[in-house]
């Protein structure tokens, strides 16, 4: 009886151990949202619409519903003679943000105050203030706004760099409305390039994070501020495991700068780039895949003048080594506009110095151009690629803006190659040699020199790009 006793009092003190060494690896976010959520507000943007509308109508008339309704359906919405009526309301979006200063300074998202005609900033002890814009950067997502009150409550900034991935985060918003609600989870991945997203590493994690949370700050486990959450990855409109944070030493960087002088200086040196594929690194003599390889170069720009050319990799600039394509954009919109750079860069199979002098970037994208096709001259046979090319004109190479290449006017079924009718091909790159292709005979000709097995790498313009593409063998027809 006694053994079968302390059997059972040796596994409840086992279990018990047991809970308590879990309870003790859980951790408590308790203290952390009780100290740091004060520092947490809710935004209110409001934004007036204002316009026209005709007669019944329940649109404008620019709508294309107008149209529609108005040749097929009269009898239902019948136009009312006379002028226009003019109509206004409000649009309400709603976001966080945190204090960064005693006196008033607010960080959030650029998309939650965009537009907004009044800005209005909830604190947790319900007092609420009208904010000023100082300045918002659409490039990083960050915003800084103004609003005047004194001994507030500050959050405690943290470094990026010595998140872990794997390392539990908090985020305190307002999804939904809902205020101060405390989310978490842990880091996912660091550094993170987004579509468009070029001047942000993000940091990804599985917060649940929602409308309403845009702004609002994310925490380590000290209670520090290592980001902004900014967006989520969805097919629904809502939280499905994955959300991304501006790191907050980039915030910052924005923010003075918007502090100073109310917008953004990046750097620009006028390259279009790409990724470096295992293929292309093979192609261009590589030993890895690593730079950024400049698929154009801007006319009379900061990269032109340094006489940066297209299938130059770029592997370091300033001594900042560039590791992928998305490290460029950043280091150089780091850069201060008018400064010296030296870059190096990979050029005919050995490395090369250049000396660039960075210029600044426009506040708005410069608009493409556009061209229009033609008709081409004569086009030959289906090359062994699947190809079918012509030689431009005059009148077509004034129109691409081109001194040489070849015009894909159709790719033939069973063809391996992503390129489409309509791409002009305007190089050749093999074991790190880039040839121009002036004509269909030259072109075919370096095509029977190379092994049917080996992948080729073309240079070739699309639309108003440039950018480099793989074939891989074979490429017997």
């Amino acid at each position: 009886m006694l053994k079968h006793w302390m059997k059972h009092w040796l596994f409840a003190v086992y279990l018990g151990v047991f809970l308590v060494q879990a309870h003790a690896q859980l951790p408590d976010f308790a203290d952390l949202a009780e100290k740091q959520g004060v520092a947490v507000v809710n935004i209110s943007a409001t934004q007036v619409v204002r316009g026209q509308r005709f007669g019944g109508l329940p649109f404008d008339e620019d709508d294309p519903a107008f149209e529609m309704f108005r040749r097929f359906a009269p009898h239902m919405f019948p136009r009312i003679p006379g002028a226009p009526r003019e109509f206004e309301y409000e649009n309400r979006s709603l976001g966080s943000g945190f204090i960064i200063s005693a006196d008033g300074y607010i960080l959030t998202n650029a998309h939650v105050v965009e537009g907004a005609d009044e800005v209005i900033v909830k604190l947790t002890d319900k007092r609420e203030f009208k904010a000023k814009v100082i300045g918002a950067d659409k490039r990083t997502d960050v915003a800084l706004i103004k609003i005047e009150a004194r001994n507030l409550p500050v959050v405690t900034l943290g470094d990026p760099a010595k998140l872990r991935v794997g390392e539990w985060v908090v985020a305190i918003g307002s999804p939904f409305g809902f205020e101060n609600s405390v989310t978490a989870g842990i880091v996912s991945a660091k550094g993170r390039s987004l579509p468009a997203e070029n001047y942000v590493p993000f940091i990804q994690t599985d917060v649940a994070i929602n409308p309403g949370n845009s702004g609002g700050p994310l925490f380590n486990m000290k209670g520090e501020v290592v980001g902004i959450n900014s967006q989520i990855y969805s097919r629904s409109g809502g939280y499905q495991g994955i959300s991304f944070a501006i790191p907050i030493d980039v915030a910052m960087e924005v923010q003075a700068q918007l502090r100073a002088s109310g917008k953004v200086h990046r750097g620009r040196i006028g390259v279009a780039i790409q990724e470096v594929t295992k293929e292309l690194a093979e192609s261009f003599g590589l030993a890895k895949p690593q730079g950024a390889l400049v698929a154009s170069v801007e006319k009379g720009s900061p990269a032109d003048k340094a006489g940066i050319e297209a299938g130059d990799v770029i592997l370091r600039f300033n001594d900042k080594p560039v590791t992928q394509s998305s490290d460029l954009p950043r280091i150089v919109g780091n850069t201060k506009p008018g400064t010296k750079a030296t870059m190096q860069v990979w050029r005919n199979g050995a490395t090369k110095d250049l000396t660039v002098t960075v210029g600044e970037m426009p506040d708005e994208p410069a608009s493409g151009r556009t061209w229009k096709r033609g008709k081409s001259a004569e086009a030959a046979p289906a090359n062994r690629l699947g190809l079918v090319l012509s030689e431009p004109t005059a009148e077509q190479k004034k129109q691409l803006g081109i001194r040489q290449g070849l015009i894909v006017e159709d790719v033939k079924n069973g063809s391996r190659s992503d390129l489409r009718p309509g791409d002009v091909i305007l190089a050749l790159v093999h074991k790190g040699v880039q040839t121009e292709i002036r004509s269909v005979e030259q072109f075919n000709g370096l095509l029977a020199k190379l092994d049917k097995e080996a992948a080729l790498t073309l240079l070739i313009k699309r639309g108003d790009s440039q950018t480099f593409v793989t074939i891989k063998g074979p490429q017997d027809k």
